[in-house]
């Protein structure tokens, strides 16, 4: 029984890193592909290609997501794998129900949200300081980092440019955002496809088919950077939308600058704080800072509210669906 509960939350982690690459797939290209840097399914296949290099380039946010969440060292087997899988159907369940709306919501958040969720239904321990530390902070502070840096960086790009030709910086950085998209679609990887790691890393160790000590095998993260891969280049056209366009109508000066500032805060909350933070919230703070240089009311507020909300909504919903999961499967697998 142990081992088809593993085989089942490995497959279904696979399933949800596929459902988070499709649905964050506008993260890195929707400000490209609304400025014609790129053309869509360009823009995919580089992005789908950048993520599964960036998945592979290292495991310290995976390890967090794994060690300090919900805490399986004292539950049973059972009950550990149970509260991996239904945190994983909690997450997906979010993530579809964002994606069908085209609410641009964070997928890792979704994911914290159901192991919380799972792990308060089945009675196990939860990491509170470290969940604040590594999980709060950063989705309070990446944000506001993002909007105030996209917005000063923007500032002094309109500054540094201001005699130039129009045509001539416009082309000049719509040839750059093939750069900041890439930038962008590797940390989307080093970011997002390391968590689904961390949860399969979880179920082999709870059953002893990994050292909790040791190193993440090298199957899990090409599996893991296999599936969030395929995820990307099949694409998330409701949510680009809303990235690409309905905030603000960008331009390639624009779009580079929040794809950049982006990039850069996802590597170092990756290499530096090991934390898992979203690349949702990153890029589309960024966008709203870029807009807000032309002026406050450029930037389309209304759209910028029911994000927010989604935002807020995702890692208590998220944890909503995961404990209802727990408390019907927990004795229907036992």
């Amino acid at each position: 029984m142990e081992a088809a509960l593993v085989v089942l939350v490995v497959a279904i982690a696979l399933g949800f890193d596929y459902t988070n690459g499709f649905h964050d797939a506008a993260n890195a290209i929707a400000t490209s592909v609304s400025t014609r840097a790129l053309t869509p399914r360009v823009a995919l296949g580089m992005a789908a290609v950048m993520n599964f290099v960036g998945a592979l380039l290292g495991t310290e946010v995976a390890e967090t997501i794994a060690t300090s969440i919900v805490d399986l060292q004292d539950a049973s087997n059972h009950t550990a794998l149970v509260v991996v899988l239904c945190a994983l159907l909690g997450a997906i369940a979010w993530n579809l129900i964002t994606w069908w709306f085209g609410l641009p919501s964070s997928s890792t958040h979704s994911l914290i949200g159901g192991l919380v969720g799972a792990g308060l239904a089945g009675g196990l321990p939860i990491y509170g300081e470290a969940i604040v530390d590594k999980v709060v902070l950063p989705m309070i502070f990446s944000p506001l980092i993002g909007f105030v840096g996209a917005y000063l960086v923007m500032v002094a790009v309109l500054w540094i440019f201001k005699s130039s030709a129009p045509s001539r910086v416009t082309r000049r950085f719509r040839l750059a955002q093939t750069a900041s998209a890439a930038a962008m679609a590797l940390g989307h990887g080093l970011q997002d496809a390391q968590k689904t790691m961390g949860v399969i890393y979880m179920a082999l160790v709870t059953v002893g088919w990994a050292a909790a000590d040791g190193t993440i095998p090298l199957w899990v993260k090409l599996a893991a950077a296999t599936a969030i891969s395929l995820g990307t280049y099949s694409g998330g056209w409701r949510i680009m939308r809303t990235l690409g366009r309905r905030i603000i109508e960008l331009d390639p000066a624009r779009g580079f600058v929040a794809e950049s500032v982006s990039a850069l805060i996802l590597y170092a909350n990756a290499f530096i704080l090991h934390a898992p933070v979203s690349t949702t919230h990153t890029i589309t703070s960024a966008i709203m800072g870029v807009g807000a240089t032309r002026r406050l009311s450029a930037v389309r507020w209304g759209v910028a509210k029911n994000i927010g909300v989604a935002w807020i909504l995702t890692i208590p919903m998220a944890a909503l669906v995961a404990a209802v999961m727990t408390w019907i499967l927990h004795p229907l697998l036992g």
